[in-house]
């Protein structure tokens, strides 16, 4: 098989680009973040911690240290990263948490607080990237990527704020496509399924669920944050230009089962 063409290749290449990754300092959002990069972009990271470049991923071109459930917080971000960097040319909102308690003791404080950062912060930071004159739908260019979850399929167990806000970005990803793909802004999910990540410790350890997953996906093995780069650098690049309102499940094969 001869290697792909140069024009095949440039079809993935974010020389150039802009993006903006929420919660790129861990987990998932940090190998999407270093994968974004490593395709050429310019990386603006957006995660807990104190604003100093230093205590960001290496990677990232600028860190922002911002709280991003609060609304206050989040205020003018995407304007700031533009400030630094560029107008944004790619979302992706992957910050996220993880609370597990059955739903009759769930505290609805903690409900909010996942819903807010899930779903509210995700349209909030869209409308930003969107707007204005540098926005996205004024350059008629853009990529907007959510990071949802096989839970965006399913109930799951004991953990009804995480799966509402998952089912609610796959909804809002289908609402925003059907506005703004006339209009040159490609949005989309990736939904991933079971990852070797901090959030997934205490399921994929525990000694009755864990097997037990492990057992229903096809691959046999939990995720690799890395192996999630492709699809997004797939959704970030000009090779997705006639995908909107999709959502990509990188899982192993575990809703096939």
């Amino acid at each position: 098989m001869s290697d792909p063409s140069p024009s095949t290749l440039k079809l993935f290449d974010l020389a150039g680009r802009v993006a903006l990754v929420t919660g790129g300092s861990r987990g998932l959002g940090r190998a999407i973040a270093a994968g974004l990069a490593g395709a050429g972009a310019r990386v603006a990271v957006a995660a807990r911690g104190a604003v100093d470049a230093n205590d960001g991923p290496a990677f990232a071109h600028e860190f922002f240290g911002v709280d991003l459930i609060d609304e206050r917080a989040r205020a003018g971000l995407v304007a700031k990263v533009a400030q630094k960097l560029g107008p944004v040319d790619i979302l992706v909102h992957a910050a996220g948490q993880q609370h597990r308690e059955p739903a009759e003791n769930f505290p609805l404080a903690r409900f909010r607080e996942v819903l807010e950062l899930h779903v509210n912060a995700g349209f909030d930071l869209a409308q930003q990237v969107v707007g204005g004159a540098g926005g996205m739908l004024a350059r008629r260019h853009g990529k907007i990527i959510f990071i949802s979850s096989v839970l965006g399929f399913e109930g799951g167990l004991m953990v009804p704020a995480y799966a509402a806000g998952k089912h609610a970005v796959l909804g809002m990803v289908k609402a925003l496509a059907n506005e703004w793909a006339p209009r040159g802004v490609n949005v989309n999910a990736i939904a991933p399924g079971y990852f070797a990540t901090a959030m997934a410790v205490p399921v994929l350890t525990d000694p009755v669920r864990g097997p037990a997953i492990m057992a229903r996906i096809p691959a046999g093995r939990a995720g690799k944050p890395e192996e999630l780069v492709g699809a997004a650098v797939f959704l970030a690049s000009e090779a997705s230009n006639y995908v909107h309102g999709q959502s990509l499940v990188v899982d192993g094969g575990w809703l096939s089962r």
